[in-house]
């Protein structure tokens, strides 16, 4: 039970400093080149996030060419620049990853 407090507890934490950031941020004193930037934000924070887990193993060192992972990303990348929808990018290559995996 004392884990779950913990957990709880943290979690409460984690909220209220996100939250703090959220309502200290006055929109309206923010320049309009800043707006345009934070727009980016969310852009380059995605890859960082995927990237390490496509072209990574478990050690920390690159994966093969050959591995599923980086056939499933590259199938979703061409998909993506063909048909320029998220949904369907994604789709593609969850199961082209999941095809390379159970298949071949």
């Amino acid at each position: 039970m004392e884990i779950w407090i913990t957990l709880v507890f943290a979690g409460f934490i984690n909220y209220l400093t996100r939250l703090s950031s959220i309502i200290a941020l006055d929109t309206n004193k923010l320049s309009k080149k800043t707006k345009l930037l934070l727009t980016y934000v969310p852009s380059s924070v995605f890859p960082a996030i995927i990237f390490p887990a496509i072209f990574l193993d478990q050690h920390g060192s690159l994966t093969s060419y050959s591995d599923p992972k980086i056939i499933g990303f590259l199938i979703a990348i061409i998909i993506g620049f063909i048909t320029r929808n998220l949904i369907f990018t994604i789709i593609a290559g969850l199961i082209s990853y999941w095809f390379f995996i159970f298949v071949i």
